[in-house]
C-alpha cells in the first residue's frame, strides 16, 4: 500500500476542515433559534395527515407543490437562525410577519388543504370524533365567530397594526412567550381571512359572497399601506429596542426602519391584490357554472290588456 506522504496528511486535514466548517455553518443555520416544541407538534402533525390524506386522495400535483412549499416556508421562518435576524433587526422581523401573516397562508389556502388534512386522519376519527365534534355546539359557536367575515377581516388587520405599535413591539421583544403568541395571531389570522377570500365554493355554503371576496383584500390592505408609509417616512427611530437587542447589521437605523415600513406598505398590498384575483377567477369560475344565486332586482311589470 503506497504511504501518504506530509503533504497528502497535509491535504486530507485541510479537507476535514473545510468540511467540519460548512457543517458548522449549516448546523448554524438549521438548529432553531428559539425551539419550541408546541410548534413542533403543530408542524408534524399537520405534515403528516397531508402525506396520508394526499395518499387516499387524488391531489393535483400544484396543489400538493402549493402546500409544501408553505410548509417550508413556514419551517424557515421560526425554526431556523433566521429568527435570530428577525429578532435583532426591524426590516427583517417586517419581513417575517409578512410572510407569516400573508405569504404563508395564501399559498396553503389556495392549495384547499381541508379536504386533505380531513381525510389523512384514521377512519374512526373521522367518521365517530370529528364529525360529532363539528356537530357539537361549541365547534360551531367558536368557529362561527373565528370565520365570520366582518371579525375574520378586523382581526387580520388588527393583528398587522397591534404588532407595529412601539410599545407592543418591545414587549413581544422583551418576552419569549409574547414574542411566540405574536407569531401565532399573525399566522393564524392570515389563514382565517385567506381561507373565507380563496374559498371555491358559493355562498351559501361559503360564509362570503363571492363579490366580496374580490372586494375584500382592497379595503384590508388601505390601513397597512397607510401604517407602512408612516413607518416608512418617519425620521424618529420608533423601534430603539431593537438598538438594545443589538442590531444584526450596521447600516443606518432610519434606512433599516423605511425598509420595513416598506414592506408594511408595498409587497403586503401586492399580495392582497394577487389573493383578490385569486378570488375573481373563482368568481368567475362560479358564474360560468350557474353556481351563483340570482337575485330579483324588483317585481316583474303586469302584462297589458
Amino acid at each position: 500500500m503506497r504511504r501518504w506522504g506530509a503533504g497528502g496528511v497535509a491535504v486530507m486535514l485541510a479537507g476535514f476542515a473545510a468540511m467540519s466548517g460548512v457543517m458548522a455553518i449549516l448546523l448554524k443555520w438549521l438548529v432553531p433559534w428559539e425551539f419550541s416544541w408546541v410548534f413542533l407538534a403543530s408542524f408534524f402533525v399537520a405534515c403528516a395527515l397531508y402525506w396520508r390524506g394526499s395518499r387516499r386522495l387524488h391531489v393535483p400535483r400544484a396543489r400538493r407543490l402549493a402546500f409544501w412549499a408553505g410548509m417550508a416556508i413556514i419551517w424557515l421562518s421560526l425554526q431556523t437562525y433566521l429568527d435570530f435576524y428577525a429578532e435583532h433587526e426591524f426590516f427583517v422581523h417586517r419581513l417575517q410577519q409578512l410572510v407569516l401573516h400573508h405569504l404563508v397562508p395564501l399559498i396553503i389556502c389556495a392549495s384547499f388543504p381541508a379536504s386533505v388534512l380531513r381525510a389523512g386522519l384514521p377512519r374512526r376519527w373521522r367518521v365517530r370524533r370529528f364529525a360529532g365534534l363539528r356537530r357539537s355546539r361549541l365547534w360551531r359557536a367558536t368557529s362561527g365567530v373565528l370565520f365570520q367575515p366582518l371579525f375574520a377581516s378586523a382581526m387580520f388587520v388588527f393583528f398587522v397594526l397591534i404588532w407595529l405599535v412601539p410599545s407592543m413591539q418591545t414587549l413581544a421583544m422583551l418576552d419569549w412567550r409574547v414574542y411566540r403568541f405574536m407569531n401565532w395571531t399573525m399566522l393564524l389570522s392570515g389563514f382565517a381571512y385567506w381561507s373565507l377570500i380563496l374559498d371555491h365554493r358559493p355562498h351559501p355554503p361559503g360564509r362570503m359572497a363571492a363579490g366580496l371576496r374580490v372586494l375584500s383584500p382592497g379595503i384590508t390592505m388601505a390601513p397597512q399601506i397607510l401604517a407602512g408609509a408612516i413607518v416608512a417616512f418617519s425620521r424618529t427611530d420608533l423601534y430603539p429596542i431593537f438598538e438594545i437587542c443589538g442590531r444584526a447589521f450596521t447600516f443606518n437605523v432610519l434606512t433599516g426602519q423605511m425598509v420595513g415600513g416598506l414592506i408594511t406598505w408595498v409587497p403586503a398590498a401586492l399580495l392582497e391584490s394577487v389573493g383578490a384575483l385569486f378570488a375573481l377567477r373563482q368568481w368567475m369560475r362560479l358564474s360560468r357554472n350557474g353556481r351563483i344565486p340570482g337575485k330579483r332586482w324588483g317585481k316583474a311589470l303586469p302584462r297589458r290588456a
